[in-house]
């Protein structure tokens, strides 16, 4: 499980130090990809092949399907972090999730989000408040 909010920069290079208490869990490989709101998903390679196993037993006849696995497959890069706990994010994931040099890794539960500092602390500002105003469950019987 994977959680709370560190503050990496990314280096010359595009490598970003993961936060040290995942280096471990990550240490035997991750995969990187696009995520929804132009963040991106890094999913330890368990994880990525369980989502794998569950995309590919969806229907292929659906349109949506088809074209989030395209998005998520094609973009996906897999990686394994160096001795000091970097990975290099490729470019073109760089460029969708306009990261420059301070970043955000947030902890979401299965997966690490990266984002650049400013869309984080942007989208946090607009969900905190709405978080905070739920007047009902979002998962009856759990919360």
């Amino acid at each position: 499980m994977f959680l709370g909010t560190h503050s990496p920069r990314l280096d010359e290079k595009g490598r970003l130090f993961l936060p040290a208490k995942y280096r471990e869990e990550l240490s035997g490989g991750l995969v990187i990809t696009k995520g929804q709101e132009r963040c991106l998903y890094v999913f330890p390679m368990a994880e990525f092949e369980r989502i794998t196993e569950a995309l590919r037993t969806a229907p292929v006849t659906a349109k949506a399907v088809r074209d989030y696995g395209r998005v998520f497959f094609a973009s996906a890069s897999d990686e394994v972090p160096d001795k000091q706990g970097r990975i290099t994010i490729p470019s073109a994931l760089r460029k969708y999730a306009a990261l420059t040099r301070d970043c955000a890794v947030i902890g979401a539960n299965t997966r690490l989000e990266i984002w650049d500092s400013q869309a984080w602390e942007s989208y946090l500002s607009q969900q905190e408040q709405q978080f905070s105003d739920l007047s009902e469950e979002v998962l009856p019987g759990v919360l």
